[in-house]
């Protein structure tokens, strides 16, 4: 295999060096692109570029984000004719020496992630704020993008290989930090077999230029957009099966059941009223039917074969 090493430069100045020096040397290609970064970062990345043969400098005129920077990495990696990319922090949390694993992990798979969360010895010495974070927005990109098996959705240490950035639709991959959960997202609908490579978690004197409160208030829309998407094509689209007569009769009576209730309650609640047996009947019947056909429908979806697989 030939190897390309992609590394967004951001705000760098103080790790970048080292982490290219950390590098491997079966590595064929390393692509720095500096992101317009306001610091040192441009200069440094000129200066490794012209020490080492194997480092390609690529400079943006306006800040795309990560998701960009990474896609302008992919496109000449392409270019390159790699056949994998192996996506590295410039900031110093990725231990280089997992690169090897993750390469290794592309002969049986086409895209290769790291998985923090292996131990709990590693969970323990990630930040309890991280962690929870981890959690919720890992189950949420779960949803979205059908990779129900992976343990780590949102790290971004990963490898793939180059055949699979051929078939995705790479202006559909955010250009920001939701990039990693793109990611995922457009890679089911390539099929794309996921391997994840257990690796400790390295927290340092970086800063993250990431914001909680812009994470809370951007991934879940994003998130709940891609998942229904994927919903409807998976299952109205490319497939009708069983799943999707569990959505199409569970998720009406789910609903009808939930308004209808709240409604009957509010109505007789301000009449100072008791609501009639038959109407809180009608109302708790159909909401525990669609909720356990919604429920059925989301244990199909988990244990099934991606529909858009080899």
């Amino acid at each position: 295999m030939k190897i390309s090493v992609a590394i967004p430069c951001y705000k760098v100045e103080q790790h970048l060096e080292q982490v290219v020096q950390g590098l491997p040397a079966f590595i064929d290609h390393i692509v720095l692109v500096d992101d317009c970064s306001p610091d040192g970062t441009p200069a440094l990345v000129d200066r490794l570029a012209a020490a080492d043969a194997r480092i390609v400098a690529i400079h943006h005129e306006v800040n795309r984000g990560v998701g960009g920077a990474m896609k302008t990495a992919f496109r000449k990696a392409v270019e390159l004719g790699v056949d994998a990319v192996v996506k590295v922090d410039g900031d110093g949390q990725m231990d280089p020496h997992f690169i090897e694993p993750l390469v290794q992990a592309l002969d049986h798979s086409e895209f290769a992630k790291g998985n923090r969360l292996f131990d709990r010895q590693m969970l323990g010495r990630m930040p309890a704020v991280r962690r929870i974070g981890n959690l919720g927005l890992g189950f949420m990109v779960k949803a979205a993008s059908g990779y129900w098996n992976v343990s780590d959705p949102v790290n971004g240490f990963f490898a793939v290989r180059t055949e699979t950035l051929r078939r995705m639709d790479l202006e559909r991959v955010a250009d920001r930090f939701f990039f990693e959960s793109s990611m995922l997202i457009e890679l089911y609908y390539t099929g794309a077999r996921i391997a994840e490579v257990p690796m400790p978690a390295i927290y340092g004197d970086e800063q993250s230029n990431l914001s909680i409160g812009k994470t809370l208030c951007t991934f879940p829309p994003r998130l709940v957009a891609a998942w229904a998407r994927r919903i409807h094509l998976a299952y109205f689209v490319y497939d009708f099966n069983i799943c999707s007569l569990y959505i199409l009769v569970g998720l009406p009576c789910f609903l009808f059941g939930l308004i209808f209730g709240l409604c009957n309650w509010i109505h007789y609640a301000s009449i100072q009223s008791p609501s009639p047996t038959g109407t809180i009947m009608v109302a708790v019947l159909t909401f525990i039917l669609g909720f356990q056909m919604l429920l059925a429908a989301a244990q199909y979806d988990i244990t099934a074969k991606n529909p858009f697989g080899k």
